[in-house]
């Protein structure tokens, strides 16, 4: 190669497997729900996951904490998400502090959960559901034909290998594969739009949740947190505490007897696109991480003993490229609760896209959207439509979890892990409906699928279905 030279040509035969039925690219929340729930009904299906683990963000991301389950009257998620906050509460997954009114019957609650222990259980589920589970595994290519994806090419220790499938999940968050595909995408960077910031999440032990101030109960754990944002932040800004003086940051949880997690320390104008961002971002991550655990032993009750344990292996990276889909879902639609006859889902969480930078102005602004008008109230929800998760034209290829089609202000509510474990579901029960009818991904019978997923325990209370998605 010359100094001059810009481009590379590699030609190269690489080893063929037997087909699959499905293929999914990712195994987060989405990525694992959908091969389960495809496994389930029969498909041979391939999970090919870039780490070690299951859980994406939940388990390697170190963001021990679900998302609200609840629209602080009823339990809003079933089917496999129901089945998995069953199985954890058996098996003592949950943080402590954690009640059953977390689950049921309580607005806007985070559940903290044991990472080790959701990791086990995800293991379970796939190797049950007879899934080809492929760790330390990426996507790498895709071979297109006639409007179709007809395989993929995939990377590991092993080297290349070449995989025909007959349908496809995108489940990588960054929409990975459907790039591959030349679906249309937005990249969502600093520089065009309002977009969340990234965070390197990280492990704690020698928290002292006996100390009186965290009282008895998850009461008195809420009431130090309120303290930490409102009180003990505001006076380390003021005295010169931190090396960028960010005002807001979701804080610790407890999740065991003396251990905790801690979501602090906003990586700012970090492009999760980029390997040099990503690379130089978890240097400066690491760092902050040191300085928040310092900040906590420093200010607050109970961490005088604080030990910072680890760091994620993976930047928590809240938004980066979503996929142009068959409906958009916006802030209008969220201001109106609206309910659609394809929605496979339904949620109720805060729009919460985090400052984008350290100025008051962008803290106002968050603190307005997060506990402003726009948000919805007790016993409300939105639907997710299943039209979301579909890119425009698509004859045989789904996503789910982060990179779904939607503006940034619903997007920042429903990218959270229990709201991608219940798209999973439903774009596993998807290509399963399409291999079985011949009904391509954009012109699926949304009624059957809706139905088929009541059957499985979804809680889908729209009253009219129709066979058409929803579409702009």
């Amino acid at each position: 190669m010359t100094s001059t030279q810009t481009t590379y040509q590699l030609t190269r035969s690489i080893p063929a497997e037997a087909p699959y039925d499905l293929v999914v690219a990712g195994g987060g929340p989405a990525g694992t729900a959908a091969a389960v729930c495809a496994a389930r009904r029969g498909l041979k299906v391939l999970l090919a996951e870039a780490t070690g683990c299951l859980g994406g963000m939940g388990t390697s991301g170190l963001v021990s904490s679900f998302g609200p389950v609840s629209d602080g009257e009823r339990m809003l998620v079933g089917g496999f998400m129901k089945e998995l906050l069953q199985t954890m509460w058996e098996r003592e997954a949950f943080a402590p502090q954690v009640t059953q009114d977390f689950l049921h019957r309580q607005l806007n609650r985070w559940v903290p959960f044991k990472p080790e222990h959701l990791k086990r259980i995800l293991d379970e589920f796939v190797v049950q559901a007879g899934v080809d589970l492929r760790f330390f595994t990426r996507v790498v290519e895709a071979d297109l034909g006639q409007g179709r994806i007809n395989g993929v090419v995939l990377s590991n220790v092993e080297g290349l290998r070449y995989v025909p499938a007959r349908t496809f999940i995108d489940a990588t968050g960054d929409a990975a594969l459907a790039a591959l595909a030349g679906v249309p995408c937005k990249v969502v960077l600093r520089d065009t739009d309002t977009v969340s910031p990234s965070t390197l999440c990280s492990l704690l032990a020698g928290m002292d949740w006996q100390d009186p101030a965290y009282g008895s109960d998850w009461r008195g754990i809420d009431e130090v947190k309120a303290k930490v944002k409102n009180q003990w932040v505001p006076q380390a800004i003021e005295e010169g505490f931190f090396t960028q003086d960010d005002r807001f940051f979701p804080g610790m949880n407890r999740i065991g007897d003396n251990g905790a997690t801690l979501n602090a320390g906003h990586v700012f104008n970090l492009n999760p696109l980029s390997v040099r961002s990503l690379s130089d971002g978890m240097v400066f991550g690491r760092k902050l991480a040191l300085e928040y655990a310092e900040f906590y032993r420093k200010y607050v009750p109970g961490c005088a003993d604080l030990e910072l344990l680890t760091t994620a292996p993976v930047m928590g990276v809240r938004d980066s490229r979503r996929i142009v889909g068959e409906f958009e879902l916006n802030i209008e639609d969220f201001r109106a609760k609206r309910q659609f006859p394809d929605q496979i889902a339904v949620y109720n969480r805060p729009t919460d896209v985090h400052p984008t930078d350290t100025s008051k102005a962008e803290f106002d602004r968050f603190m307005k959207d997060f506990h402003g008008k726009d948000n919805l109230g007790r016993g409300d929800c939105v639907g997710i439509p299943y039209s979301i998760l579909v890119p425009r034209g698509s004859h045989n290829l789904w996503v789910a979890g982060r990179c779904h089609s939607s503006d940034t202000k619903v997007h920042g509510s429903i990218r959270a892990q229990s709201a991608a474990y219940m798209m999973g579901q439903a774009v596993g029960t998807a290509a399963a409906q399409s291999i079985a009818t011949g009904q391509p991904a954009c012109d699926l019978d949304t009624a059957v699928l809706v139905q088929q997923l009541r059957a499985d325990g979804a809680y889908l209370p729209q009253e009219g279905l129709s066979s058409r998605m929803t579409r702009a």
